[in-house]
């Protein structure tokens, strides 16, 4: 085996036991926590958690398969199937992306209406619709047997067709896929994600005035306390940005590669690198690696809730009791807002 080879295989190996635990550890807030399941973007996030949980017990698996083995995993019929489940999740994950991320332009940008332009009936009709979408451009590409194994990638996969009918055909529905797909999410995720950091910006600058004026008037105050007021507002504007810059960043970085590949790959006659091409696979992968803690494990309701989770099974009494969960929930949000300047917050239920 190559050294190449080797460092593929064993980042496909982190990127799986890491997605598998995080997204597990995702589901499992969920279910403990009656808040996080009554909240409308719980529901996004449950379709996230699960599109990243099947990708990465089907497709990711069998890459791995097939960059140790460099040969076709299964048989045509499996592959086939995980082709077309490669196709399916990794577009429904998208989807839920985008979702989220109008979600929270909504929770921002109109705080005091958010719950009546955002209930749980329409993240239901905002679900289907990823499904409805995924489902059809995966179908379209079953029928026409455009899934199976493709050597670049050294996994079940959309690929070409032979006939150059078929292939002019391919090349349109590749196309069509990626821009209503990869490029329409990038689009969605960058306007409404830039809404926010702006009204966060915003939300900082006046914090920063009331800070400032206070300072003024404690004109005794000590230097030490003054200067460390500067350095949180300084730490605030920051935080806000870096949020903003992760929640784009992390989709940019790990699928743009794959799909300026799988682009022109469709116009190039010369054979691409193979382990540039696991490589990309492996970028998009990580996505859902990544996915658990960028949306929802980095957050002040899910560390709470994990810590609980842990306080029961070691049996230690926890510091929230029972009583106190859903007023210390509204305190965590509520320090999120201070803390963010409004980036991720949500009304209180």
């Amino acid at each position: 085996m190559h050294t190449a080879e080797l460092a593929l295989s064993l980042l496909l190996v982190v990127i799986i036991v890491v997605s598998l635990l995080s997204n597990v550890l995702v589901l499992i807030c969920f279910l403990y926590n009656a808040e996080i399941r009554k909240q409308v973007p719980g529901l996004f996030i449950l379709n996230l958690t699960f599109c990243n949980l099947l990708l990465s017990a089907s497709s990711m698996p069998l890459t791995l398969f097939g960059v140790l083995s460099n040969a076709h995993p299964g048989g045509q019929i499996f592959c086939q199937v995980v082709g077309f489940l490669d196709t399916f999740l990794t577009t429904n994950s998208m989807l839920s992306m985008a979702a989220l991320s109008i979600d929270r332009w909504v929770a921002v940008v109109f705080p005091l209406s958010y719950h009546s332009r955002i209930r749980h009936r329409d993240a239901v009709l905002a679900l289907a619709y990823t499904w409805v979408h995924s489902l059809s451009f995966s179908v379209v590409a079953a029928c026409l047997s455009w899934v199976g194994y493709h050597q670049l990638y050294a996994s079940c996969t959309l690929c070409n067709g032979r006939a150059v009918n078929a292939k002019t055909q391919f090349a349109i529905y590749t196309m069509v896929l990626h821009s209503l797909t990869f490029l329409l999410v990038s689009v969605v995720l960058c306007v409404t994600y830039l809404k926010v950091l702006k009204v966060a910006r915003f939300h900082c600058k006046r914090i920063d005035v009331i800070t400032m004026q206070t300072l003024v008037l404690l004109v005794d105050i000590h230097p030490s306390v003054r200067q460390r007021c500067l350095e949180e507002q300084k730490r605030r504007r920051q935080r806000a940005t870096r949020k903003i810059s992760t929640f784009i960043g992390t989709f940019v970085v790990c699928f743009t590669p794959y799909v300026i590949t799988r682009i022109v790959e469709l116009f190039v006659t010369e054979p691409f690198n193979p382990y540039w091409g696991v490589l990309c696979k492996c970028l998009a992968y990580s996505k859902a690696a990544c996915d658990p803690f960028v949306y929802s494990l980095l957050r002040h309701q899910y560390r709470k809730t994990c810590s609980d989770i842990t306080n029961r099974l070691l049996k230690r009494s926890s510091p929230n009791g029972s009583g106190h969960q859903q007023e210390n929930g509204k305190i965590g949000r509520a320090k999120e807002i201070v803390k963010d300047g409004g980036v991720g917050a949500r009304p209180a239920d």
